[in-house]
């Protein structure tokens, strides 16, 4: 049987990354894990979990509709943790700047910091910052994990 890797790239399988979140056996219990748990809900399209790890505060009316329809045209490549910042946790609030990769007509990337609260137990996205878009290095690993490097792999365009 093969090895289900994560989807998150995290380089961990399946059952011991993002799946238990998903599957609702267990609760991110950092920022970054509910950030990974989220990507992965993206790339596979699981709607209920994205609304339930939301904010509450936060919700829109039309939430379902407009993450259906992003999870409907875009395939999600990969994500790449820029970095985490924890200094405000014991304040309930947790950031991780991120960029995730996707593809809907041609390839793009969402590059964002991302602030996530803590209410009741568990932690929720709250809202994010857009940033610039990452330059990746022609000798850089590649994103996706390939082992390869960049100009070699998603770089070759």
């Amino acid at each position: 049987m093969e090895v289900q890797f994560c989807c998150c790239k995290s380089g961990n399988t399946d059952d011991n990354c993002c799946g238990p979140y998903l599957g609702g056996q267990a609760i991110p219990d950092t920022p970054e894990r509910l950030m990974r748990s989220r990507y992965a809900a993206f790339f596979h399209g699981n709607i209920d979990y994205l609304i339930a790890t939301s904010d509450p505060d936060n919700r829109q009316a039309n939430d379902r509709q407009m993450l259906a329809d992003t999870c409907k045209h875009t395939q999600w490549l990969g994500l790449e943790i820029i970095k985490t910042d924890d200094s405000q946790l014991d304040q309930g609030n947790g950031f991780v700047e991120f960029v995730a990769f996707y593809e809907r007509k041609e390839m793009g990337q969402l590059h964002e910091n991302s602030r996530f609260v803590y209410k009741e137990g568990r932690w929720y996205y709250c809202d994010g910052q857009i940033l610039a878009p990452v330059v990746w290095g022609r000798n850089q690993p590649c994103w996706c994990k390939s082992g390869k490097k960049y100009k070699k792999c998603h770089g070759k365009s």
